[in-house]
């Protein structure tokens, strides 16, 4: 098994090293290491708070003040939180040369944080707000220190520039995301579960045109026997850390 394992971490290295030209598609599972819980799953958010009730823009709509219980609770772990080695580690293949960008499911900006330059945020990020009046944006931070829910200038209750359920993904983002899968020649997916619509289909897209996917997942996930290459069944952190071993031996 040892053997196997070994195998399978040096032919993902190889490929990473030979083609040069790989994205990164990162799900919740990448932040979990740095304190962050899934949304799904027994301690995820959504068994606190019903997504349909909480998470939805109708429901930020209708009520902003009670989305707020939940938002500022995330946001509260979210200030927490530090880029872990899987975030370290895409960052140093970036300015190694093999990695070109992230496409990032997470609002956490650990990303950016762990110095990753060519990030595109699918979901949007949780420290801008937005005032869905008169669209002025600001820090969210600064905002959230004045007072909970934080109030635009205009007097409206601001909200976090990300997607809840029920709005589109940002248009710019999607056709940023739609081609890097369609022009990588490897694509690294990292503790997604590749349920969440349309996000899910991004590796689809990189398989059509011929890319090698990667996934690191310590679970099988529907891409695992359908779309993946090689499965690194290892938590993110262990997994990125490993090939970035083997990387820097192969260079």
């Amino acid at each position: 098994m040892a053997d196997r394992r070994e195998k399978i971490f040096r032919e993902a290295a190889d490929t990473l090293a030979s083609r040069r030209n790989a994205v990164a598609l990162t799900g919740a599972g990448i932040s979990v290491e740095s304190g962050i819980p899934a949304f799904r799953g027994t301690q995820g958010m959504w068994e606190k708070y019903d997504p349909m009730e909480y998470a939805t823009i109708g429901a930020f709509l209708s009520d902003p003040e009670k989305v707020w219980a939940m938002l500022s609770e995330m946001v509260d772990v979210l200030s927490r939180a530090v880029p872990n080695p899987a975030h370290s580690g895409l960052a140093e293949m970036e300015r190694m040369g093999v990695l070109r960008s992230v496409i990032t499911q997470n609002v956490d900006g650990l990303h950016q944080a762990a110095g990753s330059q060519r990030v595109i945020e699918f979901h949007g990020n949780a420290w801008e707000l937005i005032c869905l009046s008169c669209w002025n944006r600001y820090p969210s931070r600064e905002k959230i220190r004045e007072g909970i829910p934080p109030r635009c200038e205009c007097g409206t209750i601001l909200k976090p520039n990300l997607v809840l359920f029920g709005e589109p993904i940002p248009w710019s983002a999607q056709e940023e995301a739609e081609s890097e899968a369609q022009s990588c020649s490897v694509l690294l997916v990292i503790g997604t579960s590749a349920e969440v619509s349309p996000a899910c289909h991004i590796p689809r897209l990189s398989k059509g045109k011929g890319a090698v996917i990667v996934e690191i997942n310590p679970e099988e996930t529907p891409l695992t026997r359908s779309v993946t290459d090689l499965h690194l069944r290892e938590k993110a952190g262990d997994a990125v850390t490993l090939l970035l071993s083997s990387l820097r031996e192969i260079s």
